[in-house]
């Protein structure tokens, strides 16, 4: 099975839930590919590919992780994503 396990604090700032399809893009391989979400530990800073996807980068690899909603085209207009830039440790 593939996944991508990301620290649940992460999760929480990014307003990411389990399960939930992303596309992960790695900036050092440019490989990118679309996977779901599997809850981390609290405070660990894991962002973990997991089976197969974990074929496509490296440890200390940076990663963009993109996640898609569905609205009204007049409520598009005026939305504003919710965008994380993790610092060291992939803490917020």
């Amino acid at each position: 099975m593939g996944s991508l396990t990301v620290d649940e604090d992460l999760m929480d700032a990014a307003n990411l839930i389990e399960h939930e399809k992303v596309t992960v893009v790695n900036v050092n391989t440019g490989s990118r590919y679309e996977t779901y979400l599997i809850r981390g530990k609290r405070g660990s800073g894991v962002i973990c590919m997991n089976g197969p996807s974990a074929r496509l980068g490296a440890v200390g690899d940076i990663v963009i992780i993109f996640s898609y909603a569905r609205m009204d085209f007049e409520l598009a207009k005026t939305f504003k994503p919710w965008v994380i830039f993790p610092g060291k440790d992939n803490k917020l």
